[in-house]
């Protein structure tokens, strides 16, 4: 039995941005994109010990290999290639949905992302027929220990 997979977003889950404190820098301050030092380390335990398969699912494509990953402690996950938008999605669906369902195939998943709606999980519901959980992480804090608590009631309820 396959591992259900678990798409990751960078921008808000990993790198929170747009609450009115400073944060938390935990890494060196990186000229070519200085919001990388909000990147927690420990996410990337955390992360791994799921017991998920983990796939960049964000715009930052192959760049999540090269900038986050190390800062996480993981190797090379694999990333999903977003097809050019066909203009006839529904109103309201994310433009990352439809790409995530047909990846998962049939498999159990995970989305963790700062901009999932109902539109999103209602239309999963009706076109994926897997266990799925769409987490939408708040952006102004990223990954916390409740998003985390979740996903592990999650994964030992559903899969």
């Amino acid at each position: 039995m396959s591992l259900p997979l678990l798409f990751l977003d960078v921008d808000g889950p990993l790198i929170p941005f747009g609450a009115s404190q400073p944060y938390p820098a935990y890494q060196p301050y990186d000229d070519m994109n200085p919001l990388l030092d909000r990147v927690n380390p420990a996410h990337g335990p955390r992360l791994a010990g799921l017991g998920c398969e983990l796939v960049w699912a964000t715009t930052w494509m192959d760049d999540a290999n090269d900038c986050v990953s190390p800062r996480l402690g993981l190797s090379d996950l694999p990333v999903v290639t977003w097809p050019d938008s066909t203009g006839d999605e529904p109103i309201g669906l994310h433009w990352k949905t439809p790409t995530l369902v047909r990846q998962a195939a049939a498999r159990p998943f995970i989305w963790l992302d700062d901009e999932i709606t109902n539109t999103d999980r209602d239309w999963v519901q009706a076109h994926h027929p897997a266990p799925v959980l769409l987490h939408k992480v708040d952006p102004t804090c990223g990954l916390t220990d409740a998003d985390f608590a979740t996903l592990h009631q999650w994964l030992t309820t559903k899969t």
